[in-house]
């Protein structure tokens, strides 16, 4: 399985963890919230919060972008998002292991597209690097940025999956 693959879905019971955690912080379970929720707990790759009031309308819900950023607001104080910020356009958002498995992207500077990469050598290098400096990772993000394969071609990959 790709990592594109295995970042299709958010990982398993995603949703019923955000709830249980929303709720022990004491948050409302309002049904917008809830909304945003399961539409992140059903895509596993970042997502602007525009693409997920639009998806959420296309379902005929009528959740707005305002109620969608709060709602990621709180998901991303509690620690259950993962923001990235491409450099250009608005952020996107998606779903954060409790696990604390994670995958890494690749930004095309030409047509946006955003490619989820995994790689176990990289992994090994940061927690040799920790130890090399005594210093406790809690996190971290790799974004590598540069031109896709479809970029490099001369074929515009502006419709091609972004997540």
């Amino acid at each position: 399985m790709t990592t594109q693959e295995k970042v299709a879905a958010a990982p398993a019971g995603w949703a019923e963890h955000a709830e249980d955690a929303l709720r022990r912080a004491g948050h409302r379970s309002s049904e917008p919230r809830m909304a945003v929720v399961r539409m992140l707990g059903r895509h596993g790759c970042v997502l602007t919060a525009r693409e997920i009031a639009d998806r959420l309308r296309a379902e005929g819900r009528d959740v707005g972008v305002a109620t969608v950023y709060r709602s990621l607001d709180v998901l991303e104080e509690l620690g259950l998002l993962h923001r990235l910020d491409t450099g250009e356009g608005p952020s996107r958002y998606e779903p954060a292991d409790p696990s604390g498995e994670h995958h890494h992207h690749m930004i095309c500077n030409r047509c946006g597209q955003v490619s989820a990469f995994e790689d176990p050598a990289l992994e090994r290098s940061v927690r040799r690097m920790a130890k090399r400096l005594a210093f406790r990772v809690e996190r971290h993000d790799v974004a590598l940025r540069g031109t896709c394969v479809a970029c490099l071609h001369g074929r515009d990959a502006a419709g091609a999956n972004r997540g």
